[in-house]
């Protein structure tokens, strides 16, 4: 009783639901013998002839190749292609295929010689020796895809299901009407198909091996009957004739009763299946040493004269089997690759037979009348009860004709097997198929737009963290770079070296470390003491390079300031400088003024300058500022806050124009014999003097009096002025030259003139103290001229007493005691331009 009971379960079958009864149309031929056609005068070769991308060329035009001889290579879901005859290499260049769309693709074009030669073949006798990666490499390198119509690699597919297959199933259904290929082989090769079913067992060790086989095809049940009798290799089933019991899924229900889960395949639940075609070439790769170059086709409908079952060679072109099968063009124009239902039509008769072709149909009227217009559906639910996927068909049409592809998604459109039998079962003659088949390449064209496009956002996320991570590196190596000048400056002076990171590890800016140690010096010198240096160079040298390296125009900034530091300290020690070394009052300020701009660190470094004259000049002199420097530096940093170039620019014409002011000053007060005094505003107008306000001084901003004595008049008068003639022959191209190269310029020019100025300030000094003093007039001459040269201001500094000195002459000339002050002001002025 149990043995009876394990017998019908083994041979229990299922069903799934769904599904159509087609006429057959099988018998036309079906009993027609396999015969091999005559090599066409060329081959049409395309690279890909699978599901997967094409290989690489392995050939050129003009090469001679043999039978079997790879025309290209790959590894993976890449399968090579292979010469179907030997033959001569013409072209290599792209030719429509048999695709509905007619889509050119790249191609091999292959002369044949006619001796049909075959490359060298390594036939496996035994191939129980050989371990199954071996076995694996021989099927991929022979080319073998599935030829039931999937196209998809083999080698691939079971290396996948090595472990895990607990059952495998021959699929020799072939349930589309018309077509009898599988049929016609299993008839002639059962042996070779049992052998491959063999090699398939040693490869997978599955539990269990079914070969699945139609109840109308009696004479294959026949022959592999007869090859399977006493063979431990697979069991054979005949399973009812029902359309599509040939899919995948469905003849996996009624051998198995599991089903596929929804978007996953056979193997999820532990089953693997292969056509009966594929099975043959894998025999023939194994056991013979072949590779795929040909395989069966169908030649069949009522408008060939002889249809039939033929070894075609891949990349015949369709109208070379059409014409041996008695076709006539100009009678029925129409073919279909493939069966009536599955099947499409061919663009045009030169396209080339490729692995997965099984089938020529070329019906006649009768067979396959015109097609009839679509109409309205009218939800009859005829399709969603032939639908053998359990589908909503109605629904993914609409959804398919809206363009609803989340919605088409969700219904689960890719379950769908593209069967037909929803077209075949519609009143409203609504070509379903084809609208699946759309709707099916937009979601994979848009799928793999957004698959680029994420790809190119990692690239470019992946790029902007590559070089936030190098600019992360640069300030890094910067910083180190910054630490070990330091420590080499530190070394080099004998002082102890500045941190550049804070405590908490953040890099901190190296002009605020630079500015910090500047500080800290002038912190050290006691009071009453100025700094060794300059104020507009920095302390420290290595906070000088570290505030220059940012630019080299403020390096050249930097020499020219060590250049006049170089010759103050070259100034003998008996005479005076002419500008003291305090340090500015603010070097903070100048210095952020500067980091923004190197134009603004020459402008701010001459403020300070000014600004450090006034503070270190005793309380009753007056001070040699500048007239085109402004009273305030604050309100001078603030002009030229709007734009450095400008700011620059107008230092340098305030500059000219002081010293022009200086220049004309100093020779209207020279003494003429002959020349008769004239009032203030004749003097100033005749002299071409830019006037400023006279009533203002430059130093405390103090009203001055008109009724001041020439005593005060005559301390304006520079005992320098030959020095202003220069400086105006070189005024314009100071003018035209760089504002940031004038900066510089000027304030050389401006050292140089100071010290010339107090070498003759010195020089007029030793010679009134050694002129004898015989007469009234010269002690009175003395007591002028003393303290007026101990207030003369040095030269090159602008002074607004051009303009104010003048008033008073013409104001008091009636008066004597004035009178005689202005003479022996002449008489020292004239002794002085003499002695020059």
């Amino acid at each position: 009783m149990f043995n009876l009971l394990s017998a019908l379960r083994k041979q229990r079958l299922w069903d799934f639901p769904g599904g159509i009864h087609p006429p057959e149309m099988k018998s036309q031929s079906s009993g027609v013998a396999l015969k091999s056609l005559p090599l066409p005068d060329k081959l049409i070769i395309p690279l890909k002839q699978h599901l997967g991308p094409e290989g690489e060329l392995r050939v050129t035009v003009g090469d001679h190749v043999l039978r079997g001889q790879p025309l290209t290579a790959g590894s993976g879901r890449t399968l090579p292609v292979h010469a179907p005859t030997s033959g001569t290499i013409a072209a290599i260049t792209a030719h429509r295929t048999a695709h509905p769309s007619g889509l050119a693709e790249l191609s091999v074009i292959l002369l044949p010689d006619g001796d049909d030669r075959w490359v060298t073949r390594q036939p496996l006798t035994d191939f129980r020796q050989c371990p199954p990666a071996q076995l694996l490499e021989r099927i991929h390198q022979s080319g073998i895809a599935g030829l039931g119509g999937a196209g998809f690699p083999t080698a691939a597919k079971l290396s996948g299901g090595m472990s895990g297959v607990e059952t495998l199933i021959i699929n020799g259904a072939e349930c589309e009407p018309y077509i009898t290929a599988d049929d016609r082989l299993m008839q002639e090769h059962a042996g070779d198909i049992v052998t491959g079913m063999a090699v398939l067992r040693h490869l997978l060790q599955p539990q269990r091996l079914l070969l699945g086989v139609e109840d109308n095809k009696p004479d294959a049940i026949t022959a592999l009957k007869a090859a399977l009798r006493g063979s431990p290799v697979g069991e054979l089933r005949v399973i009812p004739t029902k359309y599509p019991s040939g899919g995948a899924k469905q003849l996996t229900k009624i051998l198995t009763g599991k089903e596929v889960p929804v978007g996953q395949h056979s193997a999820a639940i532990g089953v693997a299946m292969l056509n009966v075609g594929t099975v043959y070439a894998i025999k023939r790769a194994i056991i013979d040493g072949e590779a795929l170059t040909e395989r069966v086709v169908t030649l069949t409908g009522e408008a060939l004269a002889r249809p039939g079952n033929v070894w075609a060679r891949l990349g015949t072109p369709v109208s070379h089997l059409l014409t041996h099968a008695g076709f006539s063009p100009a009678a029925q124009p129409i073919v279909i690759m493939g069966g009536p239902l599955m099947g499409f039509t061919l663009p045009a008769l030169d396209v080339p037979v490729v692995k997965i072709s099984n089938c020529l149909l070329a019906p006649s009227e009768r067979e396959l009348a015109p097609t009839e217009p679509e109409q309205s559906c009218i939800r009859c639910s005829r399709c969603a009860d032939a639908c053998p996927a359990s589908l909503l068909p109605q629904q993914l049409y609409w959804f398919s004709r809206g363009q609803e592809h989340d919605k088409a998604r969700q219904h689960h459109l890719f379950d769908c097997i593209e069967c037909g039998a929803c077209a075949y079962v519609c009143p409203s003659n609504i070509p379903l198929v084809q609208y699946y088949r759309q709707q099916k390449a937009e979601i994979r064209a848009l799928d793999d737009d957004a698959r680029r496009a994420a790809q190119a956002k990692a690239r470019y996320e992946a790029k902007l963290a590559r070089r936030e991570r190098e600019k992360q590196q640069r300030l890094v190596r910067h910083q180190q770079a910054a630490v070990k000048l330091d420590a080499a400056t530190a070394a080099l002076n004998g002082t102890q070296p500045v941190n550049a990171v804070t405590a908490d590890g953040s890099p901190q800016d190296a002009v605020a470390a630079a500015i910090a140690r500047v500080k800290a010096r002038r912190q050290a010198v006691p009071n009453g003491q100025s700094l060794p240096t300059p104020s507009a160079a920095p302390a420290d040298p290595a906070a000088e390079r570290e505030v220059s390296s940012a630019d080299p125009r403020k390096e050249a900034v930097a020499a020219a300031i060590a250049r006049v530091k170089a010759r103050r300290q070259a100034v003998p020690d008996g005479q005076s400088h002419p500008t003291p070394s305090a340090p500015p009052a603010d070097p903070a300020a100048a210095r952020e003024v500067s980091s923004a701009d190197p134009r603004k660190e020459a402008v701010a470094a001459a403020i300070a300058r000014v600004k450090a004259r006034r503070q270190a000049a005793p309380d009753g002199q007056s001070h040699p500022t500048p007239s085109a420097a402004p009273a305030d530096p604050a309100a001078a940093r603030e002009g030229s806050s709007a734009d450095p170039r400008k700011e620059a620019v107008a230092a340098a014409i305030a500059r000219v124009k002081a010293r022009r002011l200086e220049a004309q000053s100093g020779a209207a007060r020279r003494p003429q014999d002959n020349a008769p005094r004239r009032p203030a505003g004749e003097i100033s107008s005749s002299d071409n003097v830019t006037h400023i306000d006279t009533a203002t001084t430059p130093a405390n901003g103090s009203t001055r009096s008109p009724t001041r004595d020439n005593r005060e008049a005559t301390q304006t008068v520079s005992p320098a002025a030959g020095a202003a003639p220069t400086h105006h022959a070189a005024s314009p191209e100071v003018m035209n030259a760089d504002p940031r190269k004038e900066a510089v310029a000027a304030a050389i020019a401006r050292v140089k003139a100071r010290r010339q100025a107090a070498q003759e300030t010195a020089a007029l000094a030793r010679r009134e103290t050694t002129r004898p003093s015989t007469d009234d007039d010269c002690a009175k001459s003395d007591t002028v001229m003393k303290p007026m040269i101990a207030a003369a201001p040095p030269a090159g500094e602008s002074h607004t007493a051009g303009a104010a000195s003048h008033p008073p002459l013409a104001a008091g000339a009636a008066i004597p005691a004035r009178q005689k002050a202005e003479h022996n002001v002449a008489a020292a002025t004239t002794v002085s331009s003499e002695e020059d």
